[in-house]
């Protein structure tokens, strides 16, 4: 009897840890600017952080994301002007494409 209470004990500490250390899984957001040198950065806010990228050709990546809702704030060269996106969704292992945004003068 008190072999099956060690054993089942270890069988339920054993499956709680597996619960408690599964991969969180991470998502991304990518989207492209035109004109190509309309932008001069990228930033993503989410609550109080804030992440910049590269722009590449006009293209530009989060990535590593958590789940969550962000704003894309794009910083423009003149004559161009700046861009907010609000309420970017981002789901687990998913990358959510912005498709092309087109800076307005």
């Amino acid at each position: 009897m008190k072999k099956l209470c060690v054993v089942l004990s270890l069988l339920i500490v054993f499956a709680l840890g597996s619960i408690a250390y599964t991969n969180i899984r991470l998502g991304g957001i990518i989207g492209k600017i035109s004109p190509l040198d309309a932008a001069s950065s990228v930033s993503l806010v989410a609550g109080t952080d804030t992440l910049k990228a590269q722009i590449n050709q006009g293209t530009f990546t989060f990535s590593n994301l958590k789940e969550g809702v962000y704003t894309v704030w794009i910083k423009a060269n003149a004559p161009y002007k700046d861009a907010v996106i609000e309420k970017v969704a981002v789901k687990d292992s998913a990358t959510t494409d912005l498709g092309e945004i087109k800076l307005q003068q």
